[in-house]
């Protein structure tokens, strides 16, 4: 049974105290996933998040600093915006990082799948998370944002890498400047 009084009574400390129990119930459905997502997260050693403001889980960082492949001992960063529509929706990603990279534009916008056309709510943040990791490990010329790398990645393997390496060591590729990114 309620006991209404009580009820009442509770509320009228809360209010008096500050708190407000409305507030709980003010938690919008995706703060309440992605909270639950967060908790569950299994980042590789590879990687790892940042929360500018630690009340604020609907926009984060995380950091990939891959261990092997052409990006080996790259640092880079990606901006986490997840909207209300979370998790019918995806969150929007943008990699913060200049990057010479064939899913990967010079404006940070990224190419993978699971961001777009075949997102699901059943997917996680630890779903996107090994999806970029993924994008380092094999960078895919198919399905390019940035044609210039993928261009070369898919006809001259070693200059490509080049490239990389280049670029990664703060340099021009071409016409264009990337500042280093190489972990120290």
């Amino acid at each position: 049974m309620i006991k209404l009084f009580s009820l009442k009574q509770q509320k009228k400390e809360e209010e008096t105290s500050g708190k407000s129990s409305s507030s709980h119930r003010r938690s919008s459905p995706a703060l309440l996933r992605i909270t639950k997502d967060l908790n569950e997260l299994s980042l590789p050693k590879t990687c790892q998040t940042l929360f500018p403001d630690p009340d604020d889980l609907l926009n984060f960082r995380l950091v990939i600093m891959p261990d092997e492949g052409f990006y080996k001992n790259g640092r880079f960063s990606f901006c986490f915006k997840v909207g209300q529509g979370y998790p019918h929706e995806a969150p929007k990603v943008k990699c913060e990082t200049m990057v010479y990279h064939p899913n990967i534009d010079l404006e940070g916008n990224v190419c993978l799948n699971i961001l777009r056309e075949d997102w699901k709510p059943v997917l996680t943040v630890n779903s996107i998370v090994y999806g970029l990791q993924y994008l380092f490990l094999e960078p895919n010329p198919e399905d390019p944002l940035n044609k210039d790398a993928a261009e070369v990645l898919a006809t001259n393997r070693r200059l490509f890498e080049q490239n990389v390496y280049k670029s990664m060591r703060g340099g021009y590729v071409g016409s264009t400047y990337f500042e280093r990114c190489l972990k120290n």
